[in-house]
């Protein structure tokens, strides 16, 4: 049996209504990303990074094009995709473990199963001995950690991150990004990222995306081709930043489409908090 998880972007075009003409943000897209691959989008502000990214988490439609995973077509969202966003979202009148186990509400799992699977997730993000502890005792980035085990637990194909160490100090961050790729690792997960942080791109991926602004298009696909565990300050780790750092040079969207792609993806997350594809 073949490996699961391959996602497929066929001419996917999109757009949005706004003012007296619809804001063409993403214009025939095309990507094809390996079973077990980590990769991820980058590009600046209003470029379509998070639309590109709900679109392949089915939470948005109206597009052109085709989007599949494992060669069926995506329409609405699923319990074989996870999904995390910057904002942890954790329901805060209940526990670590009532929050990871609400991804399992709607799935076919018996009771026990439920329990040892939260039980295994929250050891996975070390978070095991503080399954009855609620949010507000715990700190953004053991959150987060919530929130992946969460995003995890239904054993999904696909791992899709917008941006979740975004709000998170800078140790905090780096620490969890050493976690989230011993978490890919171990999982052996297919996992697109959306990042503006094109060293933490580096650091994770296996390749990443340059998405030109006004409309979102690929400008090219770079091979990280650098030994794990990766060292941010080696010679050859900081010439491929600045070979894609080259790439933002004079890309400054325009403000108009910053703020109205930015409004949209908003308003998305608002509605679909990040166990919404579990239920």
């Amino acid at each position: 049996m073949s490996k699961l998880g391959n996602i497929t972007v066929s001419g996917v075009s999109k757009s949005f209504p706004h003012k007296k003409k619809p804001l063409h943000v993403l214009d025939n897209i095309d990507l094809e990303i390996r079973p077990g691959e980590f990769f991820s989008i980058v590009g600046a502000s209003g470029c379509g990074k998070s639309t590109l990214l709900r679109l392949i988490a089915g939470l948005d439609g109206g597009y052109e094009g085709d989007i599949r995973i494992d060669g069926q077509r995506v329409q609405g969202t699923s319990l074989d995709r996870g999904l995390l966003f910057q904002d942890a979202r954790l329901l805060p009148w209940l526990n670590v473990e009532e929050n990871v186990a609400l991804a399992l509400t709607s799935s076919p799992y018996s009771k026990q199963q439920k329990r040892e699977l939260v039980a295994e997730h929250l050891k996975l993000v070390g978070l095991d001995s503080f399954a009855k502890t609620y949010p507000h005792q715990l700190s953004g980035g053991m959150q987060q950690r919530v929130a992946v085990a969460r995003g995890l637990v239904n054993r999904p194909r696909v791992l899709l991150l917008d941006e979740p160490l975004a709000a998170l100090d800078a140790l905090t961050r780096q620490y969890l990004q050493v976690e989230l790729e011993r978490i890919w690792k171990e999982e052996d997960i297919t996992t697109l990222l959306v990042t503006h942080d094109v060293e933490e791109a580096i650091l994770l991926s296996d390749r990443i995306v340059v998405l030109e602004p006004r409309p979102g298009r690929v400008r090219r696909i770079v091979e990280i081709d650098l030994p794990r565990p990766r060292n941010r300050s080696d010679a050859k780790f900081l010439s491929v930043k600045e070979d894609i750092l080259r790439d933002f040079a004079n890309s400054e969207p325009e403000p108009d489409s910053a703020s109205a792609a930015d409004s949209t993806s908003d308003s998305v997350e608002i509605l679909a908090p990040s166990f919404a594809l579990a239920s």
